[in-house]
């Protein structure tokens, strides 16, 4: 592939993530936030299963590894998606999607910590200057917010995820699990709705394309450019290009919302940028 079509597909897919986060506030507008991430991912879910199922890709035959599925999205779809739709009502769209996108530098942590995996000084590096990033980028200043614990959460949840996928998922075919960790994940979601948020969705033409955009666009297209770079090349190179998600998170939000970036916010970022592609340059 030439370097233009791969930098293309790599824009298309960080942008894809990142404009989740100002697309997912504006719809708290005509949903609860948990109901509307959990409509995203029953919906993704159950379209990317239909095709899995066409293609006839190999399903897990023991009840075990449906159990380890379950498990993933529990962390990996509704822990990091629920903990970012309710830190939206909070906090903005830039600074949700920067806090959640430290979770490779949470994964640098948790791994040496449950694992027992060795990282290099750079990477370390890595990590300490994110997490000096993350408190310029609130203005250095300890004004916590419901939404900016929950932001947090979600990296930590995605973390998690990212361990539990790299210890199970060697035996499970890559678009299996992708698929129903997000409906399992979505499902497990739709009752957390019921229990934790007085659920509603005002369906409009606006909401529906919402709804529509999250789980397809922003959902399915998103995974499968993703997954295809990563088969495509070097997944630690690849994984450097995660920077570029916040960026764009911050982007839509200034575009679609008018969400304003004091000048600590700009710096903030880049120190967080540069400490991810340290994470991820020396992952490989």
């Amino acid at each position: 592939m030439n370097k233009i079509l791969f930098g293309a597909l790599v824009v298309l897919t960080t942008s894809l993530m990142g404009s989740s986060f100002a697309i997912g506030k504006i719809g708290l507008v005509y949903a609860s936030p948990i109901l509307l991430v959990s409509f995203r991912f029953i919906l993704a879910g159950i379209l990317m299963a239909t095709i899995v199922i066409i293609l006839k890709q190999p399903h897990p035959t023991q009840v075990v590894n449906w159990v380890k599925i379950i498990i993933v999205g529990f962390f990996q779809t509704a822990g990091v998606m629920g903990c970012i739709f309710v830190s939206l009502q909070t906090i903005t769209a830039g600074e949700s999607s920067i806090l959640t996108f430290m979770n490779p530098l949470l994964v640098i942590i948790f791994g040496t910590i449950f694992l027992k995996i060795r990282y290099t000084f750079l990477q370390w590096f890595g990590v300490l200057l994110g997490f000096i990033g993350v408190f310029i980028t609130f203005g250095a200043q300890v004004d916590i917010k419901i939404g900016t614990l929950l932001g947090f959460l979600s990296a930590v949840s995605w973390a998690i995820g990212t361990l539990l996928i790299k210890v199970w998922g060697a035996p499970l075919n890559v678009w299996v699990l992708t698929t129903y960790q997000m409906l399992f994940g979505g499902l497990i979601l739709l009752g957390s709705s019921f229990i934790l948020e007085d659920p509603f969705f005002n369906v409009t033409p606006n909401s529906v394309f919402i709804l529509l955009w999250l789980a397809i666009m922003a959902s399915i297209v998103q995974f499968a450019v993703w997954f295809y770079l990563l088969r495509l090349g070097d997944p630690g190179k690849t994984s450097a290009f995660l920077f570029l998600a916040p960026l764009f998170g911050v982007l839509f939000g200034w575009i679609l919302l008018g969400e304003k970036i004091e000048w600590f916010g700009y710096v903030g970022g880049l120190l967080i940028f540069i400490g991810i592609f340290l994470v991820n340059w020396e992952s490989r």
